[in-house]
C-alpha cells in the first residue's frame, strides 16, 4: 500500500519540477546505502526539504520515511498520502511514540529523514542539532547519512510567499559519507559530528549554487554572513522571544 502512494507521489514532484524549469544538482548519492537501514539527516531551510532529500535515495532504489509534525498527518489532503507512504507522525508533547516508530521503521530495514533542527532556520544557518537521529541510530544499529540542500528557501520558506511557477531556480544537493553511530560513544559527541559534516555539505552546496541575487530586492535568501539580508541567527532568536 505505501508504494502505491509513494511511487506516484514522486513522479508527480518530479512533472512539477519540470514544469518549473528547476536546475537540480545532486551528488553524493552513492553514500545512500542499496539496503539495510539508515538515518537520514538534513538541514531545514524550506517546507519543501523533505521532497529533495527524497529524491537523493532515489538513484539507490530506496524510499525515505521523514518524520514530520503530526498535524501534517491531520490535513485532508495531505494526511492520508503522508500516511500511506509510511512518514512518521510526531507530536512535540508525546515525542516517544514517534521515536519507537522510527526505531521499528530503523530495524526493519528502512531509511528515516530526519531534520535534527527540528524547525526551519530562518536564517538559513545551520542551528543547533537535538540529538535523536544520533540516539536513534544507536540504539537501531544503522549509520548517519548527512545531506545538505540549498536553493529550496527561494521556492517556499517560512515568512515568505510561495514561488511556484517556471522561474528556473537552482537546487544544490550534497550527500556525505555514512556516519558510524558507535554505541560506545555519546549520543551528544555524534551528534557534534554530524553537525560538523552537515555543516560542510551545506558550505560545499552554497559554493556550487550557480547564482548570486539578482539585486537588493532579491537578497532575502542569502544569509547575512554571505551577504544577504536574511535575519541574523541572534536576531531570529530575538523575534522569537517576543
Amino acid at each position: 500500500m505505501a508504494e502505491l502512494a509513494y511511487r506516484p507521489a514522486i513522479g508527480l514532484a518530479q512533472t512539477l519540477f519540470k514544469a518549473w524549469d528547476l536546475k537540480i544538482d545532486l551528488k553524493g548519492t552513492e553514500n545512500i546505502p542499496r539496503s539495510g537501514g539508515a538515518v537520514l539527516v538534513s538541514n531545514h531551510i524550506s517546507y519543501l526539504d523533505f521532497i529533495f532529500d527524497g529524491l537523493a535515495a532515489l538513484p539507490q532504489k530506496r524510499l525515505v520515511r521523514f518524520m514530520a509534525k503530526e498535524s501534517v498527518f491531520r490535513h485532508k489532503i495531505s494526511g492520508p498520502l503522508m500516511r500511506n507512504m509510511k512518514h512518521i507522525p510526531v507530536d512535540r508533547e508525546n515525542g516517544e511514540v514517534a521515536y519507537a516508530h522510527a526505531l521499528d521503521s530503523l530495524r526493519s530495514g528502512e531509511i528515516v529523514g530526519v531534520f535534527p533542527e527540528a524547525t526551519i532556520s530562518q536564517s538559513f544557518t545551520l542551528k543547533s542539532f537535538k540529538s535523536g537521529a544520533a540516539r536513534m541510530a544507536q540504539e537501531a544499529g544503522v549509520p548517519l547519512i548527512p545531506m545538505a540542500v540549498w536553493g529550496t528557501q527561494r521556492l517556499w520558506t517560512k515568512g515568505h510567499p510561495r514561488h511556484f511557477k517556471r522561474s528556473h531556480i537552482p537546487i544544490t544537493i550534497r550527500v556525505g559519507e555514512a556516519i558510524e553511530a558507535s554505541r560506545d560513544k555519546y549520543a551528544g559527541a555524534i551528534t557534534r559530528q554530524l553537525r560538523e559534516r552537515v555543516q560542510e555539505l551545506l558550505e560545499a552546496a552554497q559554493r556550487a549554487y550557480p547564482v548570486r541575487p539578482k539585486g537588493p530586492n532579491d537578497t532575502w535568501w542569502m544569509p547575512a554572513h554571505l551577504g544577504g539580508t536574511a535575519p541574523t541567527p541572534e536576531e531570529v532568536k530575538a523575534s522569537e522571544a517576543r
